[in-house]
């Protein structure tokens, strides 16, 4: 089997990274901010002072998706992975627009998912004094390499109620918005070269995940955070079908006792859910 299950438990090569108003910046307009007044302190380093969103904390440890391919034990196709789930926990408040961030990658899961395999990769991003300002957990789903005898692992859990959300938001992305987004670490051709793009199935270029999983979030830290980054916790979400550079991205709410947010996220164009089983966390 390309993938030795003893490879639980290895850590891969610490990634540093350095934050940058700059950098910021970017990642905040690679996931739409900048459009509503109301965003200019996520776009502008004046006082009263730039803001992070909170979703920028997948941004330093991204590099330890792809570290995968190579590492010890771990014998599989670039082509073959996806991006399957992420969690993502702010672990310290407030967020710096400015110094060095190192990442801490550890193999934390094997499961058997009979289709393919999923490797969870636990990263802590600590920062100059050591304390862990982000927590993700990357969810890495290998075709082919499943039907092993492993653990299945945990069901995804984060089922929205039977009844209507009890706030939805639409969001339009830009024609351009993957060239935007990519420009913050994700050069996967994918997302940006037509005929990349046909090799893999698709008629053009698709959105990042993580870039809709950044439209999700700002999303909801507008709807129930009024915007302050400081009241967002933790998010959670399965990635289940692409989006398109232009399309409008609908995430549907429903709140579920005081710290927890249920969502999903569907294309208006085709009505496809893109984010499911998904989840944010709140602080109170």
């Amino acid at each position: 089997m390309p993938i030795d299950p003893a490879v639980v438990g290895q850590e891969l090569q610490p990634l540093d990274y350095e934050v940058t108003p700059d950098k910021v910046i970017l990642y905040n307009l690679g996931i739409g901010a900048g459009a509503d007044p109301e965003d200019l302190k996520f776009v502008y380093e004046n006082p009263p002072g730039l803001l992070v969103l909170p979703t920028f904390g997948v941004i330093p440890p991204f590099p330890a998706l792809i570290g995968l391919i190579g590492a010890k034990g771990v014998d599989i196709n670039l082509a073959m992975l996806l991006h399957g789930e992420q969690y993502l926990e702010i672990r310290k408040h407030p967020l710096p627009i400015q110094g060095k961030l190192t990442s801490k990658p550890k193999i934390a899961a094997l499961y058997d998912k009979v289709k393919g395999a999923l490797i969870e990769l636990d990263v802590d991003t600590v920062d100059e004094n050591g304390d862990v300002v982000y927590f993700n957990k990357f969810g890495a789903f290998i075709r082919g390499e499943g039907g092993f005898g492993g653990e299945k692992g945990p069901e995804p859990g984060n089922e929205p109620p039977e009844r209507d959300p009890d706030k939805v938001v639409e969001m339009k992305t830009l024609p351009q918005q993957a060239l935007l987004y990519r420009l913050s670490g994700d050069k996967n051709p994918l997302h940006a070269d037509p005929n990349f793009a046909a090799m893999g199935g698709f008629d053009r270029p698709i959105l990042h995940g993580l870039c809709t999983f950044g439209f999700a979030g700002r999303a909801i830290l507008a709807a129930y955070c009024d915007n302050d980054p400081a009241k967002f916790k933790a998010i959670k979400v399965r990635f289940s079908r692409p989006v398109l550079p232009g399309d409008t991205i609908i995430t549907e709410m429903w709140k579920e006792g005081d710290d927890k947010i249920i969502f999903r996220c569907k294309t208006a164009e085709r009505g496809e859910y893109c984010l499911t089983n998904a989840a944010v966390w709140l602080n109170v």
